[in-house]
This record gives C-alpha cells, sequence and structure tokens, in this order.
C-alpha cells in the first residue's frame, strides 16, 4: 500500500477514497497507459465479436459491469467495459484471441472477494467472469486428487466429493473458486497442517496471452521435468494467463475432530503456546489467535458470548484418541503461558459455530466502525518472531485513532490487520499507509514478506518491490515475456510502463 510507489499520487488517494462510499468511478474514455487501441471504435468491434461468439452471455450493461467493477478492498470501483461468461477452455482461448488482436486487457473474475484491487478493472477491458465454468472434472479417489474448472468453489468441491471420504482443506474464509485460489496463492485456518494453495496445486491448464493453451505438469506426486510452471502460474493473479482448469490434492476426513477456545491476558501468551506446540511437534491442523477488538466483534456479530480478551482459536485432526491427547497437551502449554480457561469439543456444531465466526471475523470488524472502509494488510514472518512482531504492532494500534483489529494464522507466521478508514477522511488513509509501512517495514527486518496471502494486487506493488529487490526487475521480464501487450489485468503484481 505504499501509493508512492504504485503510481497513485496524494491527491488522487484522497479523491479516490472519497468517492468509494457509494460512488461507482466508471473508466474514462482514454485512460492515461491503457493498451493501444481501447477506443470506444475498438471497443464496440471488441464487443461485437464477444457477442457474434457468445451470444447474450456476454454483457455491457451499467449494472453488469458495476457488479464486476469492485471488490472487498479500499480501492474505488474500476468498471470493465464488458463483461463474458466462458462455458470451457475453448471459449476462453477464442476471447483472449479475440482480445489479444484489439490489445483490449482481460480480467479472469472468480467471486470477487479480493483485498488488494485484484479484479478492479483499472484500464478497462472484458472481464472474463468464471463462475459458469464450474464443473468437476475428474476424481482420482485412489490417488488422492481430483481436476476442476477453475470456477467450482471450495465449498461445492467438498459437497461434490463428501461421498468419497476426502476432503480439501484450504480454506480462506470467503467460498472463492479454486482458479482464483490458485492465480491468489491462497491460505487459510488449515495452512497450518495442510499447507496453501502452493503445497496443494499439482497441474493448470492456462491460456496465455498469445492465446496457446498449456498443461503446466502431469498428475504425478513429484517430477524433475523441466521448470515448474505450476508453480509460476499460482500466485500470478491473472497477470500472465487465465487459468481455466485445477488439479489439486484431497486427503482423507479425519476420524476424529475437536476444537478448542482459549484466553489470554495479552496477545503473547497465545502467540507463544502455539509457538511452543509446534516446537513440541504437536500436530495441530488450525490455531487462529484473535485480539480482544476481533473478539468483541465477533460476539456482536456472530452471537457468541466469548471473554473479550486475546484469544486462541484451535482444532485438532487425527483418532479419537490422538485429538484427545493433543488437547490435553496444549492446554498444559496454554497454562504455562498465562491461558486463563481452555475449553474443547468435538461436537460438530460447535466447531462449525466456531469457525464460522472466525471466517466472518473481517465482516464482523467492519460493524466496529460503519460507514468505514477497511484497508486490509497481512504479513508473514517466521515464528520464531512471530510474538515480537505482533507486540510490536499492537504499541501501533493502541496509538492509533481508529479502530484496528488483529487476527490471523499464527502457526504459519500470518496476521492481518483491518485498519478501518472512514472514506470521507483523508487523514485516515494518511495514517493507514503509514501504519501498514511500519508493519511492512517491520516484517521485511525479521526475514518476513509483506504479504502472507492477500497477494499483491493494486496495493502492494511498492512493498514488492522492496522485499525483492533485484528479483522484482526479472519479473517484470517475466511479465514482458508472458504478456508483451500487457493485457493479462495490466496494473496489477509488477508496474510496467
Amino acid at each position: 500500500m505504499n501509493h508512492s510507489d504504485d503510481g497513485l499520487n496524494k491527491q488522487r488517494v484522497r479523491s479516490d477514497l472519497s468517492s468509494v462510499s457509494g460512488g461507482v468511478r466508471d473508466r474514462p474514455e482514454a485512460r492515461s497507459g491503457a493498451p493501444a487501441g481501447t477506443t470506444a471504435q475498438s471497443r464496440s468491434a471488441v464487443f461485437a465479436e464477444l457477442g457474434e461468439l457468445l451470444g447474450d452471455r456476454a454483457g455491457d450493461s451499467r449494472p453488469l459491469r458495476e457488479h464486476h467493477g469492485k471488490d472487498e478492498s479500499y480501492f474505488p470501483n474500476a468498471l470493465p467495459d464488458a463483461v463474458v461468461f466462458p462455458e470451457s477452455t475453448e471459449e476462453v482461448k477464442a476471447i483472449v484471441d479475440i482480445c489479444r488482436r484489439h490489445r483490449t486487457p482481460l480480467i479472469a473474475f472468480g467471486a470477487g472477494t479480493s483485498l488488494e484491487g485484484h479484479v478492479l478493472a483499472v484500464k478497462g477491458g472484458v472481464c472474463v467472469d468464471m463462475t459458469r465454468m464450474n464443473r468437476l472434472l475428474e476424481v482420482n479417489a485412489e490417488d488422492l486428487d481430483c481436476t476442476v474448472q477453475a470456477g467450482v468453489t471450495r465449498k461445492q468441491l467438498n459437497e461434490e466429493i463428501k461421498h468419497t471420504g476426502l476432503f480439501f482443506p484450504i480454506d480462506p474464509g470467503a467460498d472463492a473458486t479454486l482458479g482464483g485460489m490458485a492465480a491468489t496463492r491462497a491460505s487459510g485456518t488449515n495452512a497450518v497442517r495442510y499447507g496453501t494453495m502452493r503445497e496443494n496445486v499439482l497441474s493448470l491448464k492456462v491460456v496465455l496471452a498469445d492465446g496457446r493453451v498449456i498443461r503446466t505438469s502431469r498428475r504425478s506426486r513429484k517430477s524433475a521435468a523441466g521448470y515448474d510452471l505450476t508453480r509460476l502460474f499460482v500466485g500470478s493473479e491473472g497477470t500472465l494467463g487465465i487459468i481455466t482448469e485445477v488439479s489439486v490434492r484431497l486427503y482423507p476426513v479425519p476420524e476424529a475432530i475437536s476444537a478448542a477456545v482459549c484466553s489470554f491476558r495479552d496477545i503473547g501468551g497465545a502467540v507463544d503456546t502455539v509457538i511452543q506446540t509446534l516446537q513440541s511437534g504437536i500436530p495441530i491442523a488450525r490455531s487462529e489467535a484473535l485480539c480482544a477488538t476481533t473478539m468483541r466483534a465477533i460476539n456482536v456479530h456472530s452471537k457468541m458470548n466469548q471473554r473479550e480478551l486475546p484469544t486462541l482459536f484451535l482444532e485438532f485432526h487425527g483418532s479419537a484418541a490422538s485429538v484427545e491427547e493433543q488437547a490435553r497437551m496444549v492446554q498444559e502449554i496454554a497454562h504455562e503461558h498465562g491461558g486463563l480457561d481452555f475449553e474443547w469439543t468435538a461436537r460438530t456444531e460447535d466447531r462449525n459455530r466456531l469457525w464460522a465466526a472466525r471466517h466472518n471475523a473481517y465482516f464482523a470488524c467492519l460493524q466496529l466502525r460503519p460507514g468505514a472502509r477497511a484497508v486490509s494488510t497481512d504479513v508473514c514472518v517466521p515464528i520464531s518472531r512471530l510474538t515480537e512482531c505482533m507486540l510490536a504492532t499492537v504499541a501501533d494500534i493502541t496509538a492509533a485513532s481508529m479502530p484496528v483489529p488483529m487476527f490471523g494464522h499464527v502457526g504459519d507466521g500470518n496476521f492481518h490487520l483491518v485498519i478501518l478508514v472512514d472514506p470521507h477522511h483523508p487523514a485516515d488513509m494518511d495514517e493507514a499507509k503509514a501504519l501498514n509501512n511500519r508493519l511492512v517495514e517491520r516484517a521485511l527486518a525479521m526475514g518476513g514478506t509483506c504479504t502472507g496471502e492477500h497477494g499483491i494486487g493494486m496495493g502492494k506493488i511498492g512493498s514488492l518491490r522492496k522485499e525483492a529487490g533485484e528479483a522484482y526487475a526479472v519479473m517484470c521480464e517475466l511479465k514482458q515475456m508472458f504478456d508483451p501487450q500487457s493485457i493479462m489485468n495490466p496494473g496489477k503484481v509488477v508496474a510496467l510502463p
């Protein structure tokens, strides 16, 4: 969110923020820096060809464009010129071919839940809504994997495979599409046990900017064949190509699952409990730390009655005996670090209620300041530095003039701030920017990263440049090689001329 580095000067940020609540900013007829050829005449020609290809699955009505020109970020809405709904890889290829000939930007769209402006059509163009590509293509239960179209959501996948006794564990909170989750290298509450999309994507089918369709790898669990293109596209945020199919790992549903809640006087005790748990080799599945402000928001939003203190939400997977043993071992560790209580349950309804509250924490926190927009940030540091990083951040939060809830997946060193800014007060954005800059600098100094799971989008291009150093120039070169016309989600991840 270093806007000076991202090409968004302070004056533009202020004018943009004044229109965030309620106002929709449409794309000017000729936006500076837009790919050549994006004139009114060429847009009309593009839409005519798209209409011929897709019929009523191509639209340019104002409500449709408004829906696809916003996400959950604090950035002002930026509308595409048209929206299309492909149903196959072949149709995506045809769409890319049309847009390539007219040098028209393409923005892949899934559930629209991104937090860094990933899906905003900042240079206009065509929004490619993948939600009709929602078929489960192949389930290989014996191999513990499956292949889906990019528009399949994580909840849909788990519902369709539940009869196999398997499940897909990556849960970023929102019911996101797997294509979007792969594109943003998504993570979630289960990452400490099952990893992120980086570890769980086996292969991708991708349509490149020049219209070629590639499969990045085979289904085998390992390969030493050539460059690892799968990892290149996982996290590329639609800037190198459009993902149309995803092959992912599946896991057996655990025999038993238990969940626990424990409150602490300070966030340090909560984080130290998780770190010692991991260092002791206890195979915890989920470990979420939430600050007192977040707990207050959750109690109101989810109608819970938890202590409004720093709190751990925990989950254990395994046999009935092992999850009980894990819970008791962590209970002892928690008490050593000042845990005030330790309540655990194996009841499915209690567990579901607990994790539903955690997944809704972002929306619960928005209610702490009605009318506010959230500047959300998510650094990640080595777990040995996590307590230090979070305690230093608590000092910043305490001095802030607005509510700043903090929570995160502390088992992998990742935590979030939800900085609640008033869109009508430019000073709020300046303060949020300064707070975030200090957080990112702190994380980088500790060997961490500017984003653990939200991605770069538009909001963290400057931070990525600081983090990557000379590797940032290599990223720019990769972008130019794969997408020389800069039509694939331009203005995201790297800033090209």
